[in-house]
């Protein structure tokens, strides 16, 4: 799943390949901009807002992608074969006279004027790979429903922006808490520390083929798909369960050794341990 340091090595990748290329080949293959050109345009920038991808064109124009669950950007130097997947599933060919970018099954695809990017990105919180990360911020906003689970919350991308399943799942456990945990429940001393260390894991793996946050080789999260295995810290069976403000549900993982807080319970009960 894309979350936000996937998004920045994306947005990374892009700018290498394009930016400062004066584009040859464009090809939008949705029926909204089936009849868009814009070869003879440069590409400026290629940045990333949260899991938002923003790439910026020659003429006030900024080509806003999001890979959501499923989507890819793939880069191919000339004369290369795609291999992102079936022809079908491209919605979009960028090409300069030597890379490609290739979208594959981009959920969101919007070409808007770069003036109008805060109608797209306006509403998100702090970035915790961007230039306007501001931790106290992140933190208000998190506090801000203190019965909201802790889970929903991180997920919220208006509260801050960049945290996906994985890093919801990987928090809690680092902080010793429950997903389902209020978030007025939070002990100060915890809530003190979330936005630095959230930060913290994004920062050190924005630059990782892997996504680690155990430090060990081979383990590499603490209990994100390890459910029912052991915990690597006391050993005890991790478990799994959906979690989500209704509209989606996620799987969740945490240990019940290792994590104090609410946790569900048959019929969809909540039950404190």
């Amino acid at each position: 799943m894309p979350e936000g340091d996937t998004v920045w090595q994306t947005a990374r990748r892009l700018h290498g390949a394009l930016a400062g290329e004066v584009l040859i080949r464009s090809d939008f293959r949705v029926p909204r901009y089936a009849t868009v050109d814009l070869t003879g345009r440069r590409v400026l920038d290629v940045v990333s807002r949260g899991k938002h991808l923003l790439t910026r064109i020659e003429g006030g124009l900024t080509l806003h992608s999001h890979l959501r669950m499923d989507g890819s950007w793939k880069v191919f130097a000339a004369g290369r074969r795609w291999s992102g997947g079936p022809a079908h599933q491209i919605r979009v060919v960028l090409g300069s006279a030597d890379r490609t970018a290739v979208g594959y099954r981009l959920p969101v695809l919007e070409l808007l004027r770069t003036a109008d990017e805060h109608r797209v990105v306006g509403h998100l919180g702090p970035d915790l790979l961007g230039p306007d990360w501001d931790p106290a911020q992140a933190l208000a906003n998190l506090l801000a429903d203190p019965a909201r689970p802790l889970g929903e919350a991180l997920l919220d991308q208006r509260n801050l922006a960049g945290i996906g399943n994985v890093y919801k799942c990987e928090l809690c456990f680092l902080l010793g808490v429950t997903p389902w945990l209020p978030v007025g429940d939070l002990p100060a001393e915890r809530a003190g520390k979330l936005p630095a260390l959230a930060k913290k894991l994004l920062e050190a793996n924005r630059d990782r083929p892997v996504r680690g946050t155990t430090g060990r080789r081979g383990q590499d999260l603490f209990v994100y798909g390890r459910a029912p295995r052991p915990c690597l810290r006391c050993n005890t069976s991790v478990r799994v369960a959906d979690q989500g403000d209704g509209s989606r549900e996620r799987p969740t993982y945490w240990c019940p050794t290792c994590q104090r807080g609410p946790t569900p319970a048959p019929r969809g009960r909540t039950g404190a341990r």
